[in-house]
């Protein structure tokens, strides 16, 4: 066994089967951590070493008397900074959050902790988890597990660099706008955004408008995915929203023959979504993989006018976003210390009425059931996680791609705003690099959505893909 390079499933294994301790684990990931995160600036907030090792002979004392709490006993995990863990400051990236750490876990934290994980500490995010690039005033930016001067993706880009590095075997995250997308595919890695409801967030306040964002799972294999889906999934009466099954549903064999299935290849919607050179060819390529499995690929638009799912996208972000800005804009004093993109984000929330919400919802509404109808000539429809390869770090987002003009801060990712408007479950999965030019080994990501609630069925297919392509999705980011 070579920790902290093998699955977490091998993991999970070798510490039930006692081929190594619980304590062990904790002080080579502790090792992990300091070799790669001051460069990376991935993981914020540790815990004290001495704690952590204390709860590693805690597990492992559990385990001699033939207690286990469950597949992550002993793991080591580091939570996303957008959700509460007890003892540990949920800072959203923001300066004006309290420094006094949560009192009560969130739902997914608590989830993972009675599964026997061991929370190190918290994955950085960008303020208030707004933009694809993780950087902000209290922590600094998170850099690419690739190329240090690049971006890691956003808004889950510590723990997709954290995963990438092997300081962690399996990592949580959160997506709305790509957030567990975008960062698995710029850092080679496996990113889940379930069906909207699959992984209920709690605590929340409101529990019944707000269904564009959710947690979800980040992993270098998709066994590993799965399985922590499975811990992350299932009803809660709480979130009255959530869909009614059991997560153990993912925790069953992947394996399955997909010979036959259709898959819509969307591409960059026949040249409405700019994207830098190589994007498209280096997906297109990776897409090849399929047709060895028997799956015929077709391109395909979208049917629908791409830019009024935009204007819908549009309304609705409005609407989930501009509330949460307003009680950091509350006192004119913390003006200054909300960066741009959040100002703004809260300005256009005040133009916004009551009937512009119900039509956009309308809008959402007709767009699920093309997306429906869609479905029923495709079973996965594939395009790219991303529009550009990771930029310069120190870049605060793409303001032109191929030379087309960025209109607002978040406008280079429209490319994940369809799988999350349709509440439709996606995966991205590692499809290569860049062969040449200022972009050469640079990773990215192939976005494949499934259909409605059939998570299991993508993470089967996902699984099929992994495997015709484990050489390349075995490669280590330098330093590993």
């Amino acid at each position: 066994m070579v920790y902290p390079d093998i699955s977490a499933e091998a993991l999970s294994q070798a510490i039930h089967s006692k081929q190594v301790s619980c304590r062990e684990v904790m002080q080579m990931t502790l090792q992990q951590v300091a070799r790669h995160n001051p460069k990376s600036n991935a993981i914020v907030s540790l815990a004290d070493p001495d704690d952590l090792l204390r709860q590693a002979d805690e597990r492992d004392a559990q385990l001699a008397r033939g207690q286990s709490m469950g597949w992550m006993h002993g793991m080591p995990q580091a939570v996303k900074d957008l959700a509460h863990v007890a003892g540990f400051r949920t800072s959203l990236g923001s300066p004006l959050t309290p420094t006094i750490p949560a009192t009560e876990d969130g739902l997914m934290a608590s989830r993972m902790k009675a599964a026997g994980c061991i929370v190190i500490g918290k994955t950085n995010t960008p303020e208030f988890g707004l933009g694809s690039h993780s950087f902000n005033e209290v922590f600094g930016a998170t850099r690419n597990a690739w190329d240090l001067t690049k971006t890691a993706g956003g808004s889950s880009g510590g723990a997709a660099v954290a995963l990438a590095q092997r300081m962690l075997p399996v990592v949580d995250g959160s997506d709305f706008m790509g957030s567990l997308r975008n960062p698995a595919g710029w850092n080679h890695v496996f990113g889940m955004r379930p069906s909207q409801g699959r992984v209920p967030t709690l605590p929340a306040l409101d529990a019944w408008i707000s269904q564009l964002g959710t947690e979800g799972p980040m992993a270098r294999s998709v066994q590993d995915l799965a399985k922590l889906l499975s811990i992350q999934a299932g009803y809660h009466p709480g979130s009255p929203l959530s869909i009614a099954q059991d997560g153990a549903a993912f925790a069953t064999p992947l394996d399955n023959d997909f010979k036959g299935q259709r898959i819509g290849w969307l591409g960059n919607l026949n040249g409405y979504l700019p994207m830098d050179p190589g994007v498209l060819d280096t997906c297109a390529q990776a897409l090849k993989s399929f047709e060895s499995m028997g799956c015929p690929i077709e391109p395909t638009g979208l049917g629908m006018d791409p830019a009024e799912v935009w204007d819908t996208w549009l309304v609705w972000r409005k609407a989930l976003i501009g509330p949460r800005i307003a009680p950091h804009m509350a006192r004119a004093e913390n003006h200054a210390q909300v960066k741009p993109e959040a100002r703004w984000e809260y300005e256009q929330s005040l133009q916004l009425s009551g009937p512009q919400l119900l039509a956009a919802s309308a809008g959402r509404t007709r767009f699920y059931q093309h997306m429906r109808a869609l479905f029923e000539r495709f079973d996965v429809l594939a395009m790219p996680s991303a529009q550009v390869w990771p930029f310069d770090v120190n870049i605060r987002w793409p303001t032109e791609i191929n030379g087309r003009s960025m209109d607002t801060y978040h406008r280079w990712m429209e490319v994940v705003i369809y799988s999350t408007l349709a509440g439709l479950p996606s995966i991205s999965v590692p499809a290569g690099f860049a062969p040449q030019g200022p972009y050469k080994g640079l990773p990215m990501g192939l976005q494949l959505i499934g259909k409605p609630q059939g998570d299991f069925e993508l993470l089967q297919l996902a699984n099929a893909y992994e495997q015709v392509n484990l050489t390349m999705i075995q490669q280590r980011p330098p330093g590993i």
